[in-house]
């Protein structure tokens, strides 16, 4: 049996800031950045986009020595993930590169609170606040 009073009003746990909006996901204008997005959430977009974008041709390399040596990658596929990582590097350490992927997280971030659907469907979870 709960003592609760069946009248009382819910309490949310998230500020109006992100539990705001159509869809009480965030203010879909809001362009502040938190912590976790700073730090994980837009250099994850970062990686992802550099490695299809800018450094295709180094990570097709470093797989297929991958696949060639299996067990061995390790020794025999040294050259490949240095470039890789330089490639990559070079792309984190790109300012308008580093201001384009914050952009386009922002822009779908705020279509996710704009319409509550996520284009990655790992973000379409319960308590998923982007």
């Amino acid at each position: 049996m709960s003592t609760e009073e069946p009248n009382e009003p819910v309490r949310t746990v998230l500020s109006s800031k992100f539990s705001g909006g159509p869809h009480g996901l965030g203010d879909p204008n809001d362009k502040f950045l938190r912590k976790v997005e700073k730090d994980i959430l837009i250099p994850k977009k970062m990686r992802d986009i550099a490695r299809v974008e800018k450094c295709f041709e180094e990570v097709e390399q470093f797989t297929e020595c991958c696949k060639v040596n299996n067990l061995l990658m390790v020794v025999k596929c040294r050259n490949q993930n240095s470039a890789l990582k330089e490639c990559l590097t070079k792309w984190y350490n790109d300012e308008e590169f580093k201001e384009r992927c914050k952009k386009l997280y922002l822009e779908e971030r705020s279509d996710y609170r704009s319409t509550g659907i996520a284009k990655n469907p790992r973000q379409n979870r319960i308590g998923s606040n982007m």
